[in-house]
């Protein structure tokens, strides 16, 4: 296809991307040409066996940089009287391209008010007409894209995933807490596989995003190992859908973190001084006969404390008894960083 340099001078002087948007608008249109002229035949040739006649034009808009564009589509009819569709027309017009768009966007950090600055810079006669960028547009695609995003992280088959650990851990938002499902394959790759809504993170809730995450395929035959936070009622619901299949490491920064709150500040440092030691011991047995040790240090002054210390402490070496080291035991240990 040739174009006249003419058609494009203008937007040449606005830059290289101005300039190529609009041979590329040129370019559909004459997309748009060659495919009305294959249904219907060459404009002003009578051809009896025509499959469709032409029928003048129609205001549409395309997609492009993450706005909408107007532009002006010929139209054709059936023989017989129905509209035929402009497949040409359909491609760029398709919403898809705009709401992953927006959605990359606004994931990156780009206010939904500041949507059209981030814009390419397409030419200031076709900026001048776009549309679909307002605050309230864009805001409502996301919500969309979201929607449909989530969905499909919640109904994907699991089956085919060598799923060797699940960490889960609440994210608290506004007056919700969201139970997040994090899984790591054989070969290293986290891939989000749950999101349950509740009001705690209490057993009913866990229990049945693990419940769901069986039905989707999820396999624990071979062994699992289950990354928790601090709480009590999350190992249990992992008993009770897993059993003896499921290994459970409880959070070593969650243990830390409750156990300082029985605490009075001046004896937080060097109680956690010792908590950070146990945990890191490179044997496990040793690690855990330390801070039972701690747990009878901090007995009469503080019950509170050593209760706290001694609820659940065997789950806090699990990834150790495993063998596992290095930067992987970390990610284990302390589900709260590797989650977000």
């Amino acid at each position: 296809m040739r174009l006249a340099l003419a058609d494009i001078a203008g937007a040449a002087r606005e830059g290289l991307l101005a300039m190529s948007v609009a041979a590329g608008l040129a370019v559909m249109q004459a997309m748009f040409d060659a495919e009305i002229t294959a249904a219907c035949g060459p404009k002003g040739q009578h051809d009896p066996d025509r499959a469709a006649v032409r029928h003048g034009s129609g205001e549409g808009s395309v997609v492009l940089g993450g706005r909408r564009v107007p532009v002006t589509r010929p139209r054709a009819r059936t023989v017989d009287g129905h509209e035929l569709p402009l497949a040409a027309y359909q491609l760029f017009a398709a919403d898809d391209v705009l709401s992953r768009v927006v959605l990359e966007r606004v994931l990156a950090g780009v206010a939904t008010r500041r949507h059209a600055r981030a814009g390419e810079p397409v030419g200031a006669r076709v900026d001048g007409q776009a549309t679909a960028t307002s605050k309230s547009a864009i805001s409502r695609r996301f919500v969309a894209q979201t929607r449909t995003a989530l969905a499909e992280l919640l109904s994907r088959d699991l089956s085919t995933l060598d799923i060797k650990v699940l960490m889960v851990d609440g994210e608290h938002l506004a007056d919700r807490c969201c139970v997040v499902a994090l899984a790591i394959t054989a070969d290293g790759t986290k891939v989000p596989v749950g999101l349950w809504d509740g009001a705690t993170e209490n057993k009913t809730v866990v229990r049945a995003l693990l419940a769901d995450l069986v039905c989707r395929g999820l396999d624990a035959g071979d062994g699992l190992l289950v990354v928790l936070d601090g709480a009590k009622a999350l190992s249990v619901a992992v008993r009770e859908v897993f059993g003896a299949n499921a290994a459970v490491q409880r959070c070593t920064l969650h243990k830390r973190r409750n156990v300082a709150e029985h605490l009075p500040d001046k004896e937080k440092d060097w109680v956690d001084a010792k908590l950070v030691r146990a945990f890191g011991h490179p044997d496990p047995a040793q690690g855990l006969r330390n801070a039972r040790h701690l747990a009878t240090l901090l007995e009469r002054g503080y019950p509170g404390a050593a209760s706290s210390l001694r609820e659940g402490l065997e789950e806090m070496f699990t990834v150790a008894r495993l063998g596992i080291d290095g930067r992987l035991a970390k990610t284990l240990v302390t589900p709260t960083r590797s989650t977000r």
